[in-house]
């Protein structure tokens, strides 16, 4: 497991359906160690502070996996970042990668807070209106961490993981219940409790099950 490529930039301006939008996505990848903070990389940042950012998504992941998938839909060569991740990854899957499994990287500790649910701001940078339904339907989606210590990260790093989290809750799992799954309360119920799950993304639980928010 390791860093294909980190991947950092501060938002710019594009034109969406004839109209300007300001936009993070747009990150590129860099040389050397980047100092990672609490609320994200030096140089980094993010538009729609309601939607992203902050400790509980403080870097978002995506693997190099996926790439070959999506470079067949969209019929071109995908560059890293091509999803606006922080890192392009190798070895951490939705599938495996659960909430709350802790990794070290670099002279980081980072831990797995959520899903990366896809926004139309994919669409504007490739084209299909649909992407980021294509992304729901196929799990492909990449995830968030909160940071646990400060350091540096560098391209090529290992990703070393330090611990488990307190439940079996893939990424893949939580995206389900996020997307198609809130009729599950069973299975809502027990994520509620899940310290280690976003704040967003519990409340989103606590509402569908008319509890207060946290």
């Amino acid at each position: 497991m390791e860093i294909i490529s980190l991947n950092v930039g501060r938002p710019v301006t594009v034109d969406y359906r004839g109209k300007p939008l300001e936009t993070g996505i747009y990150k590129t990848p860099v040389d050397g160690s980047v100092q990672l903070h609490t609320n994200g990389f030096v140089g980094d940042g993010q538009a729609d502070l309601k939607h992203h950012g902050g400790p509980d998504k403080a870097v978002c992941a995506y693997p190099i996996e996926h790439y070959s998938y999506w470079e067949q839909q969209l019929g071109k060569k995908l560059e890293y970042s091509a999803f606006g991740e922080n890192i392009t990854t190798t070895g951490l899957l939705e599938t495996e990668v659960c909430i709350g499994d802790v990794y070290e990287i670099g002279t980081t500790l980072l831990q797995v807070s959520q899903p990366r649910y896809p926004c139309f701001k994919i669409s504007q940078k490739h084209g299909p209106a649909d992407l980021p339904a294509q992304v729901l339907d196929t799990g492909y989606s990449g995830f968030y961490l909160r940071v646990l210590r400060e350091g540096m990260i560098s391209t090529g790093d290992a990703i070393v993981k330090k611990e488990n989290g307190d439940s079996n809750a893939s990424v893949a799992h939580v995206l389900h219940l996020m997307q198609v799954g809130l009729q599950e309360e069973a299975a809502l119920a027990e994520l509620v409790k899940l310290e280690a799950l976003s704040a967003v993304v519990r409340n989103k639980f606590r509402k569908q099950l008319g509890m207060p928010e946290i």
